[in-house]
């Protein structure tokens, strides 16, 4: 279900010293598809802006983009070590054209609900979370399925002893709405991320992902290699970009996105 979504390629800058969380960097969510293990700190929010989201897939004489624009996610830390978080998407665009059609659909997307709790401590070399989320079916049918669907993820970071060098790895299973829209079935994603903290301002990450959607109709895998970077600007503010390249014709052929988070 996260598969359009995105994830964290400054995740080890959560890595650091017991001070205090308000004198910590700031840990987003984006830039990327893997998942950072860390929450917000307790009692404060944060949120986490797609400024912009286009991708492009030509499959033979067809070419469809989709465009996203102000995709948020609003996040509050309960404690310190679990948040709450709701993913909005306040307008996007779809469009398909081909021999004799040109579709076109827009306006809000599903909204998704998402709880984080670590169960790690937060300083160690390994820091492991736990991640349910539900999708709310809130877009219209010509940009989404109407369904219900869930995901639950285990994102797992891997501090690499005192280099600049993290892995990150994000399994994640999926219940997701069936083609015909009569059930749901099972569907798997995995993304394996290696982060660099080039300096304290600027990190920058490669990861490759993976979903298998095993539909009665038919499965799907789909895949891409990624890349993406990201600016300190202060402790509290992140700018983001970044791009992903899909490696099988079931993937958008590249997908261009940027963004920004800020923590109060």
């Amino acid at each position: 279900m996260r598969g359009h979504h995105y994830a964290v390629a400054v995740a080890l800058l959560c890595v650091g010293s017991v001070a205090a969380a308000d004198e910590q960097p700031i840990c987003a969510t984006r830039p990327g598809k893997s998942t950072a293990p860390c929450t917000v700190p307790a009692g404060h929010f944060q949120v986490e802006t797609g400024l912009a989201d286009w991708s492009l897939q030509k499959a033979d004489s067809e070419r469809d983009t989709s465009l996203v624009v102000g995709e948020t996610v609003f996040k509050y830390g309960l404690t310190d070590r679990s948040d709450v978080e709701i993913d909005v998407t306040p307008w996007e665009r779809a469009t398909s054209r081909g021999p004799g059609f040109h579709d076109r659909a827009s306006g809000f997307g599903d909204i998704n609900v998402i709880y984080k709790h670590g169960v790690t401590p937060v300083d160690g070399p390994v820091q492991v979370s736990v991640m349910p989320v539900v999708k709310i079916p809130t877009a219209k049918h010509s940009l989404g399925n109407g369904k219900w669907e869930a995901a639950f993820l285990v994102p797992v970071l891997f501090s690499l002893g005192k280099s600049p060098f993290s892995l990150n790895l994000t399994p994640e299973l999926d219940w997701a709405a069936d083609g015909d829209g009569h059930g749901h079935h099972v569907a798997m994603a995995q993304v394996a991320s290696l982060g660099w903290s080039i300096s304290d301002k600027v990190s920058v990450s490669g990861e490759l992902w993976g979903q298998w959607d095993w539909d009665p109709a038919g499965m799907v895998r789909q895949a891409s290699a990624d890349g993406s970077i990201a600016y300190l600007v202060d402790n509290d503010v992140q700018l983001d970009a970044g791009a992903n390249f899909g490696l099988n014709r079931n993937t958008p052929d590249v997908e261009l996105y940027a963004g920004i988070s800020k923590r109060f």
